[in-house]
């Protein structure tokens, strides 16, 4: 318990002393009158929105947490499969890879008008802007992370008959698999930015929503509970990907032991 403790101190030790003092100072300056709260509210009338309106927030974060893992998974399914038909075809490549390149150089402020078009003011609009978002690192995570298995270990296991699928599934996989995961925390935290910026421009729920409302009633305070709100929800979705990262790669070291 002891060292589990230390560890943790270690860790995040200096991050919430830093935090602790940010909050302070903030707090400070806008008691004193340094910084008008209807710019920037005091941390303790941000806490004090989150908790009066916390019934509406419930719903808002019910909403856009639904579209975050709808729109995650989709591009998790598509992005693995995308990296992996890229990684045993080159033709696929060189046809998909820019159009992804390509993908990311168009802003979403522009690109979520057209979906909410298409899609209506359903979830599926801010579905396909999340998706938009998510699906660039998953995919090209896991075929970047499956070209690291092109080394000399696939060779020496050409050398001894092995097949492309055997080789593939023993040494291309385990030496993607930190890189595909790094992508997947990535693509988790891009999802609460896809949603959210759906929600702002065609949404009638949801964080995006109801922090677009406020900004419209010059209400500051709710505005940043609702940001709160979604940076914690990025935080927990990437915490707990890094939980599974560790998971999955111990598991697969001690198999490989």
């Amino acid at each position: 318990m002891k060292s589990t403790w230390k560890q943790w101190s270690n860790n995040y030790g200096l991050f919430i002393l830093a935090a602790v003092i940010f909050l302070s100072l903030w707090e400070w300056m806008v008691k004193r009158g340094d910084i008008p709260s209807f710019i920037l509210p005091a941390p303790t009338a941000i806490f004090t929105s989150l908790n009066e309106n916390a019934m509406i927030l419930l719903q808002h974060v019910t909403v856009t947490l639904q579209e975050v893992l709808i729109g995650f998974i989709l591009s998790a399914a598509g992005g693995i499969l995308l990296g992996i038909a890229m990684h045993f075809s080159k033709v696929l490549e060189k046809i998909c890879y820019p159009f992804l390149v390509i993908s990311q150089t168009v802003p979403l402020i522009a690109i979520s008008p057209i979906f909410i078009m298409w899609f209506g003011y359903s979830i599926w609009g801010k579905v396909a802007v999340t998706i938009l978002t998510a699906f660039f690192p998953i995919a090209v995570s896991t075929y970047d992370g499956l070209r690291l298995g092109q080394s000399s270990y696939s060779d020496l296991l050409r050398t001894m008959g092995a097949g492309r699928f055997q080789i593939f599934r023993k040494v291309q996989i385990p030496l993607a698999l930190p890189v595909f995961l790094s992508g997947l925390k990535m693509a988790a935290v891009y999802s609460v930015v896809g949603a959210t910026i759906g929600e702002w421009l065609g949404g009638s729920a949801g964080l995006g929503y109801f922090s677009r409302r406020m900004s419209g009633n010059l209400q500051a305070d709710a505005v940043f509970a609702s940001v709160f709100l979604l940076s914690l929800l990025g935080m927990i979705l990437f915490f707990l990907i890094t939980v599974f990262e560790k998971k999955v790669l111990k598991h697969h070291f001690h198999a490989e032991s």
